[in-house]
């Protein structure tokens, strides 16, 4: 009796052992050809080679900010290495335009002592972006909006504060508009 118990129980443990290996090999079979047809990187290849950044235009009061936001977005650009930046609109395929559309802070956090004073503001800077292609005078884009948001701390200052933050709030600003331009639309 237990030698009869044994052996079926050695049967079933085999039984068990078969289909979990065939239930694993068929899930790795499936894993494998699902996986197939992955690809690093951002997946689409842009439709221009040569883009001109445009120097970025302003309709909000933020001084000296056209110089540096188009610097931002150019080394943005450079960085990533997809396209090739030119130096001019006529020898590019396409062509980027960006607005500042609007600079607002608001108060986040206020002062211990006197709570009608800010301690850190939430600064956003907007801006609209349009991506123009220079063979065939079409647009990729219009207006497409493109923000950053940061906070300052106003511990030395509010100026201070936000001519510091300026150039973090542009690089922020400037990674938006590659993905704007080169990721999947």
């Amino acid at each position: 009796m237990f030698a009869s118990s044994g052996f079926f129980a050695v049967l079933r443990m085999t039984r068990l052992g078969v289909l979990i290996s065939v239930l694993g090999l068929l899930l790795s079979l499936l894993g494998v050809t699902g996986c197939a047809g992955y690809q690093l990187g951002p997946g689409s290849a842009p439709k221009f080679a040569t883009l001109f950044v445009a120097p970025v235009k302003t309709e909000a009061l933020v001084p000296q900010a056209r110089a540096e936001l188009t610097t931002r977005v150019r080394e943005a650009f450079i960085r990533d290495g997809r396209l090739r930046l030119v130096n001019s609109a006529e020898s590019a395929d396409a062509v980027l335009e960006i607005t500042v559309a609007g600079y607002k802070r608001d108060v986040a956090v206020t002062r211990a002592d006197d709570t009608g004073l800010a301690r850190r503001f939430d600064v956003t800077l907007q801006a609209r972006a349009t991506l123009l292609n220079n063979r065939d005078r079409s647009q990729y884009f219009t207006d497409r909006v493109i923000e950053s948001k940061r906070g300052a701390m106003t511990d030395d200052g509010l100026v201070p504060a936000e001519s510091q933050l300026l150039p973090i709030l542009g690089e922020s600003l400037a990674t938006e508009a590659v993905h704007a331009v080169l990721d999947t639309w």
